[in-house]
């Protein structure tokens, strides 16, 4: 358990000393998995109910693409000495071929309802 800290900054009372809440993402899904409440977390690591559902809206959305095989990338430029990894290649040419497939199978269904849709009219 994290201890709160109380600090007041530019007149502002503040809860705790600023943090970002990722640093406890571990914590944050070990508590979820016993079964305690947003609420419950965000008390007891000084954080509003609020940043917590938006943590966990966060988080969901980043174990799905992971899930779905989508390179996760940082916000921003990269910096001068970034290096991309094989990893990264790997994932980003796995998005890119799971997108051809989706396109692939999109326009065969397309043309199916076309050809059915001709068929029913008469028109071929």
């Amino acid at each position: 358990m994290v201890e709160c800290k109380e600090t007041t900054i530019g007149g502002f009372v503040m809860a705790r000393e600023y943090q970002h809440i990722q640093e406890y993402e571990k914590e944050i899904e070990e508590m979820l998995k016993q079964g305690k409440t947003l609420r419950e977390i965000g008390s007891s690591f000084g954080f509003t109910y609020q940043q917590m559902r938006s943590f966990k809206t966060r988080y969901n959305e980043k174990q799905r693409k992971i899930a779905a095989g989508i390179a996760i990338k940082k916000k921003g430029r990269p910096p001068k000495d970034y290096q991309v990894s094989e990893e990264d290649k790997a994932a980003q040419l796995r998005y890119i071929i799971a997108r051809k497939d989706a396109k692939i199978k999109s326009l065969e269904m397309e043309n199916e309802l076309m050809r059915d849709f001709l068929s029913l009219t008469g028109r071929k």
